[in-house]
């Protein structure tokens, strides 16, 4: 890891700034594959899927067969883990639901919002080098809690034709009926746009590598949303004197064993950590199975002494980390000080890799700087929120005026006419029952 020690303000700008991503050449491999899916629907993803997957698959939907042989593939302590796992996730999103009550704004003008489920979503999970049927919860959870109607969920399936049988099992605990064996640039392509297999969806949400990434970047233009900006896993671990160097390294090799291009910062205010950690990495770096790829991700990763706890608070909020662990005395006074970031893992027992896989919140997170605006997937990431507003004939009277000034002003006559038209005919109808109460008597 590179050292900086009590580097200049002006100097943080560069210390925050991820590896650039130039997805430009990546974006010019992938339009053909996306204009090809397009056009030629299973066709343009069986050829696909043996080029890039070296399969040659027949039926893309996953059978109720295949989902019976994977749960049994699965040992039973994984199957627990994985219960275990969705039950925290659906009970902490379950509690996001929130329940909009009418608002009278003026007499007679009422006003409310309401929760809509976006009817067809597609879930990517990777499969490649870690099969993360972790995701399959983080992304299928909220969205049968949401109601979305047709979940449809695409990965890649392996040189055997099979998905990871743990995938399928997340699957069918989380609710998901709907699995398609296919991954890529051209599975993206697929939800996007529908072919005889795969139904088209409105909102694409999951990680995955560049091509991945540059797909649903690419598909946006074409009207689809997408759940946010995608980049490489990230951690910073904000640790003081109290912190323990054995659980910052192992932190930090969490992360970093995503893959090369992932990026994990170290702030601390006591610099004797910083040596002790370097060691730890070393150790624990050599037993891991991933150590190469761990590795080379921290060759640009950083290393920050700062002088203070508000240094390190204003430089932890500049980064804006997709994952922001407290390794401190004091994690709940820093934590309410933290204004941009993913998820926040407070003090010495909370590590990351709780949140990844376990705890409840969810792991799919923006990154690159994003959550100084954009938070992670949650329920309301499964829904519209569509307003209402309901105005009786007193309510007209009471705000058209306030609207007649405001339209003319703008000089949008026609809206203006909206409201002049309507007004006069309950003018109209309180002269004729006035009229009619005259000639009774």
């Amino acid at each position: 890891m590179q050292l900086f020690q009590l580097p200049a303000r002006s100097e943080w700008p560069d210390l925050v700034a991820r590896p650039a991503l130039d997805l430009k050449a990546v974006e010019k491999k992938v339009k053909p594959i996306i204009k090809e899916v397009r056009k030629n629907g299973d066709i343009a993803l069986t050829k696909f899927t043996k080029k890039f997957d070296g399969v040659r698959i027949k039926h893309f939907e996953v059978s109720q067969a295949e989902f019976e042989e994977a749960e049994a593939l699965v040992a039973d302590e994984l199957k627990t883990a994985i219960r275990t796992a969705h039950q925290n996730i659906y009970t902490f999103h379950a509690h996001q639901h929130e329940h909009f009550c009418p608002i009278e704004t003026m007499p007679g003008v009422r006003c409310w919002r309401k929760s809509v489920a976006i009817e067809k979503v597609g879930l990517y999970i990777p499969g490649g080098t870690a099969p993360l049927f972790s995701t399959v919860l983080m992304l299928a959870t909220p969205a049968t809690i949401a109601g979305c109607h047709h979940i449809a969920m695409v990965t890649p399936p392996g040189r055997d034709g099979k998905i990871n049988p743990a995938i399928l099992f997340a699957a069918k605990v989380a609710g998901v009926q709907k699995v398609y064996k296919v991954g890529g640039a051209h599975a993206i392509a697929a939800l996007a746009f529908g072919t005889e297999s795969i139904p088209k969806v409105d909102k694409i949400f999951g990680p995955g590598n560049q091509f991945v990434t540059a797909a649903k970047q690419i598909v946006t233009k074409r009207g689809i949303a997408i759940d946010m900006p995608a980049g490489p896993s990230e951690v910073a671990v904000f640790a003081d004197h109290t912190a323990n160097p054995a659980f910052v390294a192992a932190d930090l090799l969490s992360q970093a064993e995503h893959g090369i291009d992932s990026h994990v910062l170290l702030v601390t205010t006591h610099e004797p950590l910083v040596a002790a950690v370097v060691d730890e990495i070393r150790e624990q770096l050599s037993v891991l199975p991933r150590r190469a790829l761990a590795a080379a991700s921290l060759t640009h990763s950083k290393c920050v002494v700062v002088a203070n706890q508000e240094e390190a608070i204003d430089l932890l909020n500049e980064y804006a980390a997709e994952h922001l662990i407290l390794a401190v005395e004091n994690p709940q006074e820093i934590a309410d000080k933290i204004i941009n970031a993913g998820s926040v893992f407070l003090g010495h027992y909370t590590p990351e890799a709780a949140g990844d896989y376990a705890s409840g919140t969810n792991h799919t997170l923006p990154t690159n700087g994003c959550a100084r605006a954009i938070a992670g997937v949650s329920v309301d990431s499964f829904v519209k929120k569509i307003t209402y507003q309901q105005i009786s004939e007193q309510g007209l009277q009471n705000i058209g005026p306030v609207v007649e000034i405001m339209a003319e002003a703008e000089q949008l006559h026609a809206h203006k006419q909206a409201i002049t038209i309507r007004l006069q005919h309950l003018a109209h109808q309180v002269v004729a029952a006035e009229q009619a109460i005259i000639s009774d008597n």
